[in-house]
């Protein structure tokens, strides 16, 4: 049966972005490429990690790790990502403010959901067939789904640095008893899996 993923690149402190995240920055202040160092400098030794981020049927994301606006849609903003994202499959937006699908090269196609993450994920997983479904964040969009139980593993890429300050993962979320199952580090991160702990 298809699972639910979850891949977060975060700091020691549980900071997945700085604060003022908008187009010139990302990630925010005080990042400066230090949570995904390792996907740059080090590709080889995390070949498994990196492949295993894009390995879904479908994803899902928050509206802002699309766009940095808020409020009524831009539509001359298409993604950070270019003309050829790295999903090569169906992703739905989380967004209060409706707009029609986006086609890119490559076979990504961006839906945008009003609806919330039940029907995002009711839709993705309709799109993903047998394959997974993966919650590609940001930490707003993953506590929404932790709190929620729906995550089925996940997979975290710790990067040797405090931030401080941010956008936090597991804020909102309650006690969650996890399962290690597997883990793995290079100088630059340490990955760790994690599955809930389900009766």
């Amino acid at each position: 049966m298809s699972k639910v993923t979850c891949d977060m690149a975060m700091s020691v402190d549980g900071f997945t972005a700085g604060p003022n995240q908008r187009a010139d920055a990302p990630f925010g202040d005080g990042v400066d490429g230090a949570l995904h160092r390792w996907m740059f400098d080090e590709p080889d030794a995390n070949a498994a990690e990196l492949a295993a981020i894009t390995d879904a049927g479908a994803f899902i994301m928050g509206r802002n790790m699309f766009d940095p606006g808020r409020g009524d849609w831009d539509l001359d903003w298409t993604g950070w990502w270019g003309e050829e994202p790295p999903y090569h499959a169906p992703v739905f937006v989380l967004t209060h403010h409706e707009r029609e699908p986006l086609e890119r090269k490559g076979g990504t196609v961006f839906h945008f959901v009003t609806g919330g993450i039940t029907k995002a994920l009711a839709r993705a997983r309709a799109a993903a067939g047998d394959r997974n479904v993966a919650v590609a964040g940001g930490a707003a969009t993953v506590n929404q789904f932790l709190a929620a139980g729906l995550i089925d593993e996940l997979r975290l890429h710790i990067a040797p640095v405090v931030l401080g300050r941010g956008e936090r993962l597991f804020e909102g979320v309650d006690r969650t008893e996890l399962v290690q199952v597997g883990v793995s580090h290079t100088g630059l991160v340490t990955h760790v899996r994690y599955a809930p702990a389900r009766p």
